[in-house]
């Protein structure tokens, strides 16, 4: 017969010979503070593994009026920029003793709202907001219920935030794109194109201004047509790409792929060319994905500093960061392509 009683958290306190208040403070991560030894947590630990118990974070959050839990919000888990930025934020939570959840939101300004809102029932204590297409959105629900929180990526005016440098590292990949780059015999074509982002939005415009400054100091005017607004979408850049194809009758000069996302819709289209036509055509990418290393011509990428702009975010979350509309900028890595 299958034994259907659940262990308590008294049942673990009997079989560890401790009190159920140690229990609590050794599953729950507060051991440390509590001066429990280390030998008794694992051991409480490891009874409540063998027994399967599952600490009830609500009921405990309630009693201890917190949670211990850290909420990271990102646009999608697609792009290899966010997940690695997720690993990174989930290393640093547990660093903490805090309990990390992350959520995709899929670049939409409701589902924003929404998942907030559930972490706020959930008693999330802070929240890491990455990429919001409203971060002062975000930012009145978290004061209005006392939850700190950081932007990341993308900044707001209500909240501090962290975001990459993104007008000096596509300013860097530019002057690179042009060095390693010839002259085409069209002179039409003698110019770099921006693939990929969203007309308005922060990081888009702020890679826009370092790549237009120095094109435009290098090859001269940029014209708007050089500067292709297609949105993070995979499809949509396959799209964009085969359509500046067609309007130039062949490849530009050089072209600044705005993430690793539209690099992938980039490639879908390249890969139906002969590869003579690529190879006359310089590309870089604004982040990085070592899949790159594998193709049979240079990619130059700029990689952004995860540790660094999560570090930077969890001195907010600790207390000791910026202020609120304060933003601070860390810079990224240009990485050369044999």
């Amino acid at each position: 017969m299958v034994n259907s009683h659940k262990s308590t958290i008294y049942d673990l306190a009997a079989l560890a010979r401790t009190s159920a208040s140690t229990v609590s403070a050794s599953l729950n991560g507060t051991w440390q503070q509590r001066r429990i030894s280390e030998e008794t947590a694992k051991r409480v630990q490891q009874l409540a593994q063998d027994k399967g118990y599952a600490l009830n974070r609500q009921a405990s959050g309630l009693r201890r009026n917190r949670s211990g839990l850290i909420g990271m919000m990102i646009p999608t888990h697609e792009d290899r920029f966010f997940g690695v930025l997720s690993q990174a934020f989930e290393r640093m939570a547990r660093e903490r003793g805090l309990h990390p959840m992350v959520v995709s939101t899929l670049r939409d300004p409701a589902i924003e709202v929404r998942t907030v809102q559930t972490l706020i029932s959930y008693q999330v204590e802070h929240l890491i907001v990455t990429g919001a297409t409203h971060p002062d959105g975000v930012s009145a629900l978290c004061m209005r219920h006392r939850v700190r929180h950081v932007n990341v990526d993308l900044p707001g005016k209500k909240a501090p935030s962290i975001t990459s440098d993104n007008r000096w590292g596509a300013a860097e990949l530019t002057r690179l794109l042009i060095a390693r780059s010839a002259e085409p015999a069209d002179r039409a074509r003698n110019r770099l194109y921006f693939l990929g982002g969203i007309r308005g939005e922060f990081a888009t415009e702020q890679r826009v201004l370092g790549f237009s400054e120095v094109a435009r100091r290098r090859l001269g005017p940029v014209q708007e047509q050089q500067l292709i607004r297609c949105g993070y979408d995979v499809n949509q850049a396959e799209v964009a790409m085969a359509r500046l194809y067609q309007d130039l009758g062949g490849l530009p000069r050089g072209l600044l792929l705005a993430s690793g996302v539209c690099l992938e819709g980039a490639l879908r289209f390249l890969r139906t060319l002969p590869m003579d036509e690529v190879l006359a055509c310089t590309f870089g990418s604004y982040d990085w994905d070592p899949f790159a290393a594998g193709l049979r011509f240079p990619v130059h990428m700029v990689r952004q500093n995860v540790e660094g702009l999560m570090s930077e975010a969890y001195k907010v979350i600790d207390g000791e960061g910026i202020q609120a509309g304060h933003v601070v900028q860390v810079r990224p890595v240009l990485i050369v392509s044999p």
